[in-house]
């Protein structure tokens, strides 16, 4: 079975990483798709988040995973590539309430694609991109929330603050 796994990944946070290993587990074919979305602003580029998502799966050998983008429908991109399912990881209600309205809304766009649910690892369930950037814009350390390479990246976007001063 092929899946999908959509997603900004600005920046792919190690929640990310963790349902893309399980789904690899689960899943003949793991397609992890970047869904450029024009109306968000993104902190990395999207050459930038493809190469932290290939390094992942490289480092971590994940070879029936596939990095790829798109900037159509979710649904559009999932049959081309002929995945029968999406696979959403859910860390909290809140998520959960706002994936069923989007795999309601794919479903009316497309009936043959499901939806299905990793729920979060409860040590990682806290972890979201807009967290791991807001630490990170205080210095704060990021060790247990992104790999090493990430890390070094946002390290560059937001350079360290010592008594409110950047250094």
């Amino acid at each position: 079975m092929k899946v999908m796994i959509t997603g900004s990944y600005d920046p792919i946070t190690l929640g990310h990483i963790d349902i893309i290993k399980r789904a690899s587990k689960l899943f003949d074919e793991v397609y992890v798709a970047l869904l450029i979305n024009e109306n968000k602003v993104s902190l990395f580029s999207l050459e930038e988040r493809v190469e932290f998502v290939q390094k992942v799966i490289n480092d971590l050998k994940l070879d029936n995973c596939k990095v790829v983008s798109d900037r159509g429908l979710a649904v559009d991109f999932a049959q081309k590539l002929g995945c029968s399912a999406f696979v959403r990881g859910v860390r909290s209600s809140a998520d959960y309430e706002y994936e069923v309205g989007q795999a309601s809304i794919n479903k009316m766009l497309n009936e043959k694609i499901e939806t299905l649910f990793l729920v979060a690892a409860p040590d990682l369930a806290h972890i979201s991109s807009s967290m791991v950037k807001a630490v990170a814009s205080f210095g704060g350390d990021l060790s247990q929330f992104v790999p090493k390479h990430v890390e070094h990246a946002l390290r560059l976007k937001y350079p360290v603050q010592i008594k409110g001063t950047k250094i």
